[in-house]
């Protein structure tokens, strides 16, 4: 059977005597990546590697470490970890990029750690942007990369995949960001949760390889795995030059050169011609406007022109990130800003994606136009995208903002709104001081065009068997939480994510916190908590899923979830299952809640969850609830991915 890029790229890295002749869509298999990226939360996963009784990595070539969270924080505390890291990276003989170097994601790429035809992961769920470099790049959890360090495999379930064709070429002023967020506002009902994104067509070559790296990074925030980009002329040319770049600065041992560039060339992926895909997007790119979107959520969004007539005053903007920290995007705020000013009612904080991109930028003179424009400078580094350090979003401020997520508290107070634009868009709302576009009035948008596909052979899913030890069932009362998206952020909020110090009852306490600050008063030990589409959406925090657990919430239920919270949640040995029946009708039984706006709604009576017969019984109804994988049952029963795989390094030990 045909294989899709994806697939090709699977059947590369998969491993193991019970790989099949041919990797498809549903399978599940060891994959040993060629790369696995770690941050600020290194540290943590320094803890899960210990843990797993494990002394040295397997393949010291294969992690990497790059420090870019919370760099501006100089307490004795950060600098402490900071500095083990350093350590442990000097021990193993890994790579290691310290605080100021930039973010992780742009280092992969600078640093030719992402590469054409590869698999490489972070423990990050920005790593899709990997695929502008034709890499298939996802994100793994901080479980997964410790299971890497010390074995170089995890597992990993090949994803629907979907083929978006890019037709056209963007007008002038229009960019990635803003094709990356109509396609999110467009197709805002989930067509894509979960799979993996290959892009193709004729628009793909009118596109540069940062602009690339934009919309793959943001096929996150669309809800997919990956986003993938074709091996074409326009990437082999970036990649030459950094192959010289490596030659020019005096690299003993290039990571590229101009021969491995045409020996990834002469062996690279395409799909099979007449390969399977459940999605297939058409995109006019000449029909992209500027876009905004939010505030609060990306999948709300609209042409800026719409809401430049508002005039919705800002307070502060952001020209940052790993989508748009590059040269390009701080070339196209220049551009905006050279002679002029930035509002005085604005705080306009700008840092460049790696301290490579910023050096270039000081060399261009861009960076002095932003600078006299009243641009404040930030190390290299996530910073405000992340809620930390100088230039957070304080209560009941509005902001514009170059970054990918605007979910609420994630950059400051609860109560600020963020909204997201391209940094053309950003420059123009600082100056003017309200939202606004520097480009004429254009309200057009993409025209809709999608088929959902029948896989061939699809049959209805057949019952999956019980482990021995698995339960059959578990029962508790229901507690719905009635939203759709509802994202890590909201579920373990940024104050507590890279505190390495937080106890399991520390960390139960502040679950829920961000999302519904009376979520603990209402909430008991043994719930089993109910939630709408895609949920756990957004960052890859692990303590997303173990605060819940930690908090005693049995299991949650939900009409869909992210794939890395999902990861997250059966890594660490608890059970999430889809029931979106379930979810309709608690919708529907507690509307007049919902319409109150009540975040945490308690219901009356118990459910009880078969998984043998694979439904929920309640309100003396059965609702069908997905069946879990002989995989997840695994792993629920040693407790999560550490256990299963400390007992693999037992038997390793036992066999030498």
């Amino acid at each position: 059977m045909p294989q899709n890029a994806i697939e090709k790229i699977v059947q590369r890295f998969a491993v193991g005597a019970d790989v099949p002749r041919e990797v498809h869509s549903g399978a599940f298999l060891t994959v040993r990546p060629l790369h696995v990226m770690t941050h600020d939360n290194t540290a943590a996963v320094m803890k899960k590697f210990r843990a797993l009784g494990a002394e040295k990595v397997a393949d010291p070539g294969q992690p990497v470490f790059a420090l870019d969270h919370d760099v501006q924080n100089r307490s004795e505390a950060n600098l402490a970890k900071y500095a083990a890291i350093e350590a442990f990276a000097r021990e193993q003989g890994i790579a290691f990029f310290p605080a100021g170097r930039g973010i992780g994601h742009q280092i992969m790429a600078e640093e030719g750690f992402a590469r054409p035809g590869a698999l490489v992961v972070g423990s990050d769920s920005h790593s899709n942007l990997y695929g502008a470099l034709s890499a298939l790049g996802t994100p793994v959890v901080r479980t997964d990369a410790a299971a890497i360090w010390a074995m170089g495999t995890t597992w990993w379930q090949v994803p629907p995949v979907a083929r978006v064709r890019l037709e056209g070429r963007l007008k002038e002023g229009v960019s990635g960001k803003d094709l990356i967020l109509s396609l999110i506002a467009l197709y805002h009902d989930d067509e894509v949760l979960n799979h993996a994104i290959e892009f193709h067509g004729p628009g793909v070559a009118t596109l540069s390889v940062e602009a690339r790296m934009t919309v793959a990074n943001m096929t996150t925030e669309w809800g997919a795995l990956a986003g993938w980009f074709p091996f074409d002329e326009v990437l082999k040319e970036w990649l030459l030059a950094r192959a010289r770049h490596f030659a020019e600065r005096g690299d003993e041992n290039p990571r590229l050169t101009e021969s491995s560039v045409e020996e990834l060339w002469a062996s690279r992926i395409e799909p099979d011609e007449d390969a399977f895909y459940s999605r297939e997007i058409v995109v006019d790119l000449s029909e992209v406007s500027p876009f905004v979107a939010g505030p609060d959520v990306v999948k709300a969004g609209r042409p800026v022109s719409r809401m430049a007539a508002e005039g919705l005053a800002v307070d502060k903007a952001y020209l940052l990130s790993c989508v748009n920290g590059r040269l390009e995007d701080l070339r196209a705020a220049a551009e905006i800003l050279r002679g002029r000013k930035v509002a005085s009612t604005v705080g306009f904080y700008v840092a460049a994606a790696s301290s490579e991109v910023e050096a270039a930028a000081r060399e261009e003179g861009v960076w002095q136009v932003l600078v006299d424009a009243g641009a404040k400078t930030l190390p290299p580094g996530c910073g405000p995208c992340i809620g930390l350090g100088e230039g957070t979003l304080e209560a009941d401020e509005v902001g514009i903002s170059a970054t990918n997520r605007n979910f609420k508290g994630r950059m400051g107070d609860r109560s600020a709104r963020c909204y997201l634009a391209s940094p053309a868009v950003v420059a123009a709302s600082a100056v003017a001081g309200v939202i606004t576009t520097p480009f004429e009035e254009d309200e057009s948008l993409p025209t809709r065009s999608i088929r959902m596909v029948q896989a061939p052979g699809d049959s209805s899913p057949q019952r999956t068997p019980i482990l021995d030890g698995f339960p059959e069932t578990l029962s508790g009362r229901l507690l719905l939480l009635p939203k759709d998206n509802l994202d890590t952020d909201g579920i373990y909020g940024k104050d507590w994510t890279y505190r390495e110090d937080m106890e399991p009852a520390q960390m139960a306490e502040v679950a829920m916190q961000n999302y519904d600050p009376r979520f603990q008063e209402i909430a008991r030990e043994g719930d089993i908590l109910v939630s709408g589409e895609n949920f756990g959406t957004g960052s890859s925090r692990e303590q997303a899923a173990t605060a819940l657990q930690y908090r005693g919430i049995r299991l949650v239920l939900a009409a869909s979830f992210s794939e890395t919270y999902k990861r997250n949640a059966f890594n660490n040995g608890y059970i999430v299952a889809e029931c979106p029946q379930l979810v309709k009708h608690l919708r529907e039984k507690r509307a007049q809640d919902v319409q109150e706006g009540r975040l945490t709604i308690a219901c009356e009576g118990e459910a009880v969850i078969d998984f043998a017969a694979g439904v929920v019984r309640y309100d003396g109804r059965e609702f069908p609830v997905a069946t879990l994988s002989p995989t997840a049952q695994e792993l629920v029963l040693a407790g999560g991915s550490e256990g299963l795989v400390r007992r693999r390094l037992q038997e390793e030990e036992t066999a030498s």
